[in-house]
């Protein structure tokens, strides 16, 4: 519990602390638009290429992890777009508001599931964390852009269309980078790989200060219906699924609970500059971010003890 607290309280106190700056400090929403820009296409990339560099792969089940949580987000997803019109209608949600509830209900956030595998299973839970963040970080990606480029696109969706906006996605070219370079065994220089870590955690900080910064208090008091939705969704749903398709699949104990982990932090402030990018509501997954943040404090301990009694 004071492992997954420690992990998530700094991250709550960054997003209060962009909120502050937006009224204090950087009013001008120039300098908003240039912090998205550079975490975009920047910083989190040098994460997602560091991290993949480095995640031995050879000490994982990779198969059965990587299984588990695309099993998991296959049947949250194709779930939440076969209903998307019931969904839409219940909740009063047009397209862009979509678009986040999907983004808000099964991404994940990178930074606090490294932060918690590692403080509760050390060097051997940040593995199978890598192992995860390598494999499904390009897959979510895809299918948020394909669902952004369909519900919240001006015109519908072509193939090319699509394929452009997933080509010009920095984090998904980051992540086969780094994958290809971690199997070709491509020696990297130590400076250059320190260079790459210092620039992927400056990415913490950055994008969760544009979190806070894309908040509305005065929303956040009262947050609508679809908010909640996604944080039982993201929160309880997705890792009691996670855990169902693990136990089936056969992971260990730390496998288990390091997948639970990934599958039950909040949602990404990845996804938040993406909306932004793209033309989803991001003020509505602002709110979904920091009320899920909030809740993982109660939720995440619940769904990893959970995990860890199941598998013994």
């Amino acid at each position: 519990m004071s492992v997954i607290l420690t992990a998530l309280v700094p991250v709550f106190l960054i997003i209060a602390l962009g909120t502050v700056l937006r009224r204090i400090l950087l009013k001008d929403p120039a300098h908003w638009a240039g912090l998205e820009r550079l975490t975009y296409f920047v910083l989190f990339p040098a994460l997602l290429v560091v991290s993949a560099v480095k995640a031995d792969l050879s000490k994982v089940n990779v198969l059965a992890v990587t299984g588990t949580l695309l099993g998991a987000v296959l049947v949250l997803s194709i779930t939440l777009v076969a209903l998307n019109r019931p969904i839409m209608a219940a909740f009063k949600l047009d397209g862009p508001a979509f678009t986040s509830l999907y983004q808000g209900s099964f991404r994940w956030n990178t930074y606090i599931a490294l932060a918690v595998a590692g403080g509760l299973y050390g060097a051997e839970g940040i593995t199978v964390a890598a192992v995860a963040l390598v494999a499904m970080i390009p897959f979510l990606n895809v299918i948020a852009v394909v669902v952004l480029a369909h519900f919240a696109g001006r015109e519908p969706p072509t193939v090319a269309g699509v394929l452009r906006q997933l080509a010009q996605n920095p984090y998904i070219s980051a992540c086969l980078v780094g994958a290809f370079i971690n199997y070709a065994a491509i020696p990297i220089p130590a400076v250059v790989l320190e260079f790459g870590d210092v620039l992927g955690r400056a990415s913490l900080a950055v994008g969760l200060l544009v979190v806070g910064g894309g908040l509305s208090i005065s929303q956040l008091a009262r947050p609508k219906a679809a908010v909640y939705l996604a944080s039982v969704l993201k929160l309880l749903v997705k890792p009691a699924i996670a855990i169902g398709i693990g136990l089936w699949a056969g992971l260990t104990p730390i496998e288990l609970a390091v997948v639970v982990v990934t599958a039950s932090v909040p949602s990404a402030p990845a996804g938040y500059v993406l909306a932004r990018q793209m033309g989803g509501d991001a003020a509505l997954l602002a709110e979904m971010l920091t009320v899920q943040i909030l809740a993982a404090a109660v939720t995440m301990p619940l769904m990893v003890g959970l995990a860890q009694s199941l598998s013994h």
